[in-house]
């Protein structure tokens, strides 16, 4: 449904993103942030999802400063891989990366920004950091915690499994406790990575609320 194209940040680095379009004038943009997989096949199915909804959607290639072409599976040799790369991104240059992509977007309205598992803590600090989006709403990021003295200047939503192994609750709590104006939902039988239906984790009832609950965030701010 989509097509590859090429951004380019300010510090002049060139990176991937697919780009999905609605038929008819979108509603605004979303910009769709990976998971630790990369750009792969449920990360561009996502992003034709907020197409069919009405949005043009971008799924920027967040990893490509360190690897061209990032597109993991599901499996442990995946997982390990994909930290890797987590844990080796700069924030600056994240930040310069979203610029790039909501600069892209921007064209067709206000810029919303989802994102998930490493991406959800991209979407808090999409908001914290000046970044060129209207709103973003996060899935089980992990590392919130660790930007949690930021204080966001768009609308922020934030999605967190009570059974998500890596993301203690209290840490959830500590969030919802710092900024009691932000909206964090806790979701009692999901775990981590419960959006995803090509991941084991994936629990259906509560990936169908938190999405009703994006659409309801975006169409609030976004349009």
């Amino acid at each position: 449904m989509g097509d590859n194209i090429t951004l380019k940040a300010e510090d002049g680095f060139e990176l991937d993103a697919y780009v999905a379009l609605p038929t008819g004038t979108p509603k605004g943009a979303v910009i769709v942030i990976q998971e630790i997989f990369g750009v792969n096949s449920h990360i561009r199915e996502d992003a034709d999802k907020f197409a069919q909804a009405g949005h043009a959607a971008i799924a920027p290639a967040m990893f490509d400063r360190l690897q061209k072409g990032v597109d993991l599976g599901y499996d442990a040799e995946g997982v390990e891989t994909g930290r890797g790369f987590a844990m080796k991104i700069d924030w600056d240059d994240v930040v310069k990366d979203l610029r790039a992509a909501s600069g892209a977007v921007k064209q067709y309205g206000k810029v919303g920004l989802v994102g998930y598992c490493w991406g959800g803590t991209v979407a808090w600090v999409s908001a914290v950091r000046d970044s060129g989006v209207d709103c973003a709403s996060g899935y089980y990021g992990g590392r919130v915690i660790d930007f949690i003295d930021e204080t966001p200047k768009v609308p922020v939503e934030l999605h967190f499994g009570d059974k998500d192994h890596g993301i203690p609750i209290e840490n959830v709590e500590k969030i919802k406790a710092a900024h009691p104006d932000v909206p964090v939902y806790r979701y009692a039988e999901a775990e981590h990575g419960f959006h995803c239906d090509q991941r084991p984790s994936y629990h259906a009832e509560s990936d169908k609320i938190s999405t009703e609950r994006t659409m309801a965030f975006f169409k609030k701010h976004i349009g």
